[in-house]
């Protein structure tokens, strides 16, 4: 079963000390629970409909990865969109590989499954690299006090191919509200905005979550970096973030061009 999982070294190095090649053996679905606070969302989307689809016609091709949890029961550390299709599906036993890894590296082994996927929105990626970030500090890689620093954060994103600096730009976005950050997986706000909006307060978020939301806007980059800027100078009051979002925008002015003839 490991070729299952090639796409990563170090989830082979942590399998290969965790469980036997014919530990694939079949749990009721009852049994098995998320992985406690994992950021990756389920969802009945259309993607989850062709899942169910595959299923139902093939049956679950690659074992769910689950380590044990209380008594009689194990946490989902890969397979929590496979194990929902099946619930759909009334199947009430999944073909599982059983494995004995503590927490960190379960958090490991769990955001570098889910990174392959196309589709993971910016809060996904955000709250997951966070997750590995805090687990590979508590192995010791780096100390807390450093962990945005070397070694750690180039982990991190090694899996999805992103650099140290795009990684501390996703886990920022953690410290945005969840209205913000909603806009943020929904494209109405771009990630570099967005990240410049994560150094206001959670009061200055909330009042400006409720100005985009009564002008109907969302603020550009250099909105964002304003905003920021008043922020950190201890001026960003309600009135000045109406005042920002309500300037126009520059791609939104008329402009008219006449020709050098007709000048």
């Amino acid at each position: 079963m490991k070729e299952l999982y090639k796409n990563s070294a170090s989830l082979d190095a942590l399998f290969e000390r965790s469980w036997s090649e014919n530990a694939v053996i079949p749990l009721r679905t009852d049994k098995l629970y998320p992985f406690a606070g994992h950021p990756f969302k389920v969802q009945d989307d259309a993607d989850m409909a062709e899942l169910v689809e595959s299923i139902r016609t093939h049956g679950v091709l690659t074992p769910l990865l689950v380590r044990p949890a209380k008594p009689g029961t194990y946490e989902v550390v890969s397979g929590h969109r496979r194990l929902h299709a099946c619930k759909k599906l009334g199947i009430e036993t999944v073909p599982t590989l059983i494995c004995t890894l503590e927490r960190e590296d379960a958090i490991i082994a769990l955001v570098d499954s889910n990174l392959h996927r196309e589709k993971l929105l910016p809060s996904e990626k955000a709250f997951a690299y966070k997750m590995k970030r805090d687990a590979l500090s508590h192995q010791g890689t780096t100390s807390p006090q450093v962990g945005e620093k070397l070694l750690t954060v180039e982990k991190v994103g090694l899996e999805a191919g992103d650099s140290k600096n795009q990684v501390l730009r996703y886990i920022r976005l953690t410290n945005l509200i969840p209205g913000i950050l909603e806009k943020v997986d929904e494209g109405k706000i771009a990630l570099t905005p967005a990240v410049e909006l994560s150094y206001l307060t959670e009061t200055e978020q909330h009042e400006l979550l409720e100005t985009m939301e009564s002008e109907d806007c969302t603020p550009s980059l250099s909105q964002a970096i304003t905003l920021k800027q008043a922020s950190q100078n201890g001026n960003l009051t309600m009135d000045r973030i109406f005042a920002i979002m309500t300037l126009p925008k520059a791609n939104q002015c008329e402009k008219i061009s006449f020709r050098t003839d007709e000048v």
